[in-house]
């Protein structure tokens, strides 16, 4: 069975490239721009990670993490900052995130980080 990523973010480029570099890898990828709901938006995609942007509409990227990571149901799946911020890793910290990974990004380095926690994500 296809591994899944949810895929957060406002720029609907970056979403369209992430999700044809993953689904080239035989993920199942699904996206959202805006984070009206995130908690419903992750229990009808059921994802195995979710990158997570900074900068999404209405609750923010640090916001929805920790969101995610606070409940009970939901706070085992791995999220990945995703993001061109400059201070990333200290907000990536601060989310309780389980890593994260800086735009512009390299895709072997999003390729690695994708594997590494989505193997993690079943153990």
């Amino acid at each position: 069975m296809k591994k899944c990523i949810l895929i957060f973010d406002d720029d609907p480029e970056i979403l369209m490239v992430t999700k044809i570099i993953l689904e080239q890898e035989s993920y199942r990828v699904e996206t959202r721009v805006c984070c009206d709901d995130v908690i419903k938006d992750i229990a009808e995609v059921n994802p195995d990670l979710i990158l997570m942007d900074l900068r999404i509409p209405k609750i923010g990227g640090e916001q929805a993490t920790k969101l995610v990571k606070n409940k009970s149901t939901t706070k085992h799946i791995p999220i990945i900052i995703f993001s061109a911020n400059t201070e990333i890793e200290q907000v990536s910290e601060r989310a309780n995130a389980d890593g994260f990974l800086k735009k512009p990004f390299d895709v072997n380095e999003l390729l690695n980080i994708v594997a590494i926690n989505t193997t993690q994500a079943n153990v």
